[in-house]
């Protein structure tokens, strides 16, 4: 894939009005869109989340991103990344969009803290370009997150699960899900690590596959790249 990464730039009002300008441009002749993970203002609450959000909700942008689904384009979110996308409305819905109350979200790890470590999780849904092939796989992944905790009311959640919109789940050592500390470290509902909409071609979870690479984590003799990334390319082969 050709990657194409563009900064934004908000010193002012014109040049964060060109920034959003050159990332249009992007969009309009791009496949897929990603927003990775990382930290923002110190991840204060909601961390680079709510950046992302706001500008995710300008008009030019927003019509640039629904444009890009409805041609067949893909997005990937990528812990913060995973938060911008819930808490804009991609996930779990497919369109950017206000939230109401009952609308999912990802709060505090139930710990309190900023959670570091490796995690098992399993592919339970492979209705998804980024997941084909890969259901009932097993990967160890890293986290690296304060607000990764998936929330949602018994009815979301339920629904998610009619739609096979839950993609991944964290699960122990014997492959069932599991539902806090150690193997579900920010205690998320129902085990849930990413989720993807309706149609599949939007996925989001915490976990950073990104970070694996041969010859790390030799103390971790399970870790294995989970390479959603090559999916979403030969998708559109």
């Amino acid at each position: 894939a050709e990657v194409s990464s563009l900064p934004l730039i908000n010193l002012d009002f014109n040049k964060l009005s060109e920034s959003i300008d050159a990332w249009v441009k992007e969009i309009e002749q791009s496949q897929i869109l990603i927003f990775s993970g990382g930290f923002s203002a110190g991840d204060e609450p909601d961390g680079s989340a709510k950046f992302i959000v706001n500008l995710l909700k300008n008009q030019k942008m927003k019509d640039a991103v629904h444009t890009l689904l409805q041609r067949d384009g893909m997005i990937l979110g990528i812990c913060n990344g995973f938060q911008a996308l819930v808490k804009s409305g991609l996930l779990p819905y497919g369109e950017i969009r206000d939230l109401d109350e009952n609308s999912p979200t990802l709060a505090h790890n139930a710990i309190g803290r900023h959670i570091s470590q490796m995690v098992n999780v399993k592919v339970v849904n492979e209705d998804s370009p980024w997941l084909k092939g890969m259901k009932g796989l097993e990967y160890t992944i890293p986290i690296s997150h304060g607000e990764g905790r998936f929330m949602a009311s018994e009815e979301v959640l339920t629904e998610l699960y009619k739609n096979g919109q839950i993609a991944t789940q964290y699960i122990d050592f014997d492959g069932n899900i599991a539902h806090g500390m150690p193997f579900n470290p920010n205690n998320s509902l129902f085990g849930i690590e990413g989720i993807t909409s309706l149609d599949g071609k939007i996925f989001g979870r915490m976990g950073h596959p990104e970070r694996f690479a041969e010859g790390l984590m030799k103390n971790i003799p399970t870790a294995n790249y989970h390479n959603i990334f090559k999916n979403g390319v030969e998708y559109f082969k």
